[in-house]
């Protein structure tokens, strides 16, 4: 069973295993509200941990293009102009701040 608090609609707002000051109302584990209330919490986490992912693989992908074109192996160029305006963006936001020089000394040997 599961201790639940309505709003004024009656829809759930709070889903509980345990009671609480404020439940309204017990639903079975079967029901389909709260099928329906742990499958939106689970797409919600799996969004969450998407845009977290899309933040880290933003900054990796960026770094990729920025390795490629130091070496050679592509030209700013070659992407397209959306791509291209972007990348300028990120490139001048990051050299504000100190761009990548820093995170090394060029005496250090070896992996940060």
């Amino acid at each position: 069973m599961f201790y639940v608090q309505r709003d004024a609609q009656g829809l759930l707002v709070r889903v509980e295993a345990a009671p609480y000051a404020g439940s309204t109302d017990m639903l079975a584990a079967d029901d389909h509200e709260i099928q329906a209330w742990f499958a939106n919490e689970v797409v919600e986490n799996s969004l969450n941990q998407l845009k977290q992912s899309d933040m880290e693989m933003i900054r990796v992908l960026d770094d990729l293009i920025q390795v490629l074109t130091s070496k050679g192996v592509i030209r700013v160029t070659d992407l397209p102009p959306a791509a291209q305006a972007k990348l300028m963006d990120r490139t001048q936001a990051r050299e504000a701040l100190g761009g990548l020089s820093h995170l090394i000394n060029d005496d250090e040997m070896g992996l940060i």
